[in-house]
């Protein structure tokens, strides 16, 4: 079966999974880890989680700032149950791939696709949302040890040590910024995801839709309104 399906993947169809991957992870790490990381929203959110720790520990009652932590498990909760509905659909997707054949060859610009060939791009984006899910999940748990650390936080009259209450504000805000850069991950599946639902109809269309989403995901997380709002209020350009 292997073989076979092997022989049956063109080499447009190759190129347009090699783009995906390597847009994919390419993407992850020049966001998070690249030369401009800072000047995206990934940076410019971890600084203003810092601003945040820091504000937090001169309180007395921090009822906001657990109200606040309570919307971000909110916000990944949803999406987290939201993943378990799209993996149950698209189980059962695959149980009905004759007629899955059948719609997509009716398609403008369809590619002639095998049912071994079509299976295996079912679960490419199975696979894709399963890597979601595990994001989710992942923040989910972290903004909870979020909560147990704004617990265990020292009051502004029991932290008189500058320097202890800065190490404390860095640990609020690594731990604030690690669950977040998780639910971006999972975001960011989403958008990959719905890449290489494309891939069903022709390997073109999958390559087209991967360059868009990479210029989609640049230009919000560089270009837009929001990233110039926000780094102009830590004076940068």
């Amino acid at each position: 079966m292997l073989k076979s399906l092997l022989a049956e993947i063109g080499w447009p169809d190759w190129l347009a999974l090699l783009a995906f991957v390597t847009a994919w992870f390419g993407y992850t790490f020049y966001s998070e880890y690249g030369r401009r990381a800072r000047e995206g929203l990934v940076g410019l959110g971890h600084q203003y989680r810092l601003l945040w720790a820091r504000q937090l520990l001169t309180r007395e009652v921090r009822i906001m700032d657990a109200s606040l932590i309570g919307n971000l498990q909110t916000s990944v909760s949803f999406y987290a149950n939201t993943t378990i509905y799209i993996i149950a659909g698209l189980f059962a997707v695959l149980g009905t791939l004759d007629k899955l054949i059948t719609f997509t060859a009716d398609l403008p610009f369809a590619a002639h696709t095998s049912r071994d060939l079509l299976e295996f791009k079912l679960l490419l984006l199975f696979g894709v949302f399963v890597v979601a899910y595990f994001k989710f999940t992942w923040s989910l748990r972290q903004f909870n040890l979020l909560s147990i650390l704004l617990g265990a936080a020292p009051s502004p009259s029991g932290s008189g040590d500058p320097t202890k209450r800065e190490q404390d504000a860095r640990r609020l805000a690594e731990v604030n910024s690690l669950a977040g850069d998780e639910f971006n991950r999972g975001i960011r599946a989403y958008y990959f995801g719905l890449t290489a639902l494309t891939w069903v109809v022709s390997p073109w269309l999958f390559l087209f839709s991967t360059v868009i989403v990479v210029i989609v995901l640049y230009r919000r997380d560089y270009a837009s309104r929001i990233a110039a709002t926000l780094a102009a209020g830590l004076g940068q350009d």
